[in-house]
């Protein structure tokens, strides 16, 4: 009897998310994440189950990473709109191709839209934690006298995250780092005190 390959999952999960990332769901084949991941196909189907549970862990995976980055960066300075300005230049890679990548999870907003449940629950339960810090965030600012006072905290924090949305799509389109570092400021600056 043969014995199985083994090999380290969580490796072989980035590998797929990496994939995954760059080329979006349907564009990639089974074939393309056994190659990438260094693994046989049965052993993908072993570990993972299916092409579309292997994309929803690496879905999940690639959200948890990136909402732990936004937060840190969003919460460490003490100024809220230094902490705002960090989460939105955070998003820009200096690596053209890392940078063109964009974000999985707007990606998989573009592919899939509302379509898809599965989906849709990992995108709400991944996006309230950064909203909700936002609002702190946006709230402190004006306490301090760091944000317009006219600004409604929640309404600011969707702003933030639409910004978000826009650098990573710009990105995602070939948007080179210092327009996007420009982006970044501008929007920041719309929720100074004036």
């Amino acid at each position: 009897m043969v014995r199985p390959r083994e090999f380290d999952r969580d490796a072989a999960l980035e590998q797929a998310m990496k994939l995954f990332w760059a080329k979006g769901f349907v564009a990639t084949s089974t074939e393309d994440l056994v190659q990438a991941m260094g693994i046989g196909r049965q052993s993908l189907y072993n570990a993972f189950g299916d092409k579309r549970r292997l994309y929803l862990e690496a879905l999940r995976s690639y959200q948890q990473g990136t909402i732990a980055g936004h937060m840190r960066r969003l919460s460490a300075p003490e100024s809220p709109l230094e902490g705002i300005r960090d989460l939105l230049r955070g998003l820009i890679a200096e690596d053209d191709s890392a940078r063109a990548m964009g974000c999985m999870g707007v990606g998989s907003v573009g592919e899939f839209g509302a379509s898809d449940p599965a989906i849709v629950a990992l995108r709400e339960k991944a996006a309230p934690a950064l909203y909700a810090r936002l609002v702190e965030r946006l709230r402190e600012g004006r306490e301090k006298g760091e944000v317009d006072a006219e600004i409604d905290p929640e309404e600011g924090a969707r702003f933030v995250q639409l910004a978000m949305t826009g650098i990573q799509l710009a990105a995602r389109g070939g948007g080179g780092a210092e327009d996007l570092r420009r982006m970044a400021h501008f929007a920041a600056d719309r929720l100074k005190a004036r």
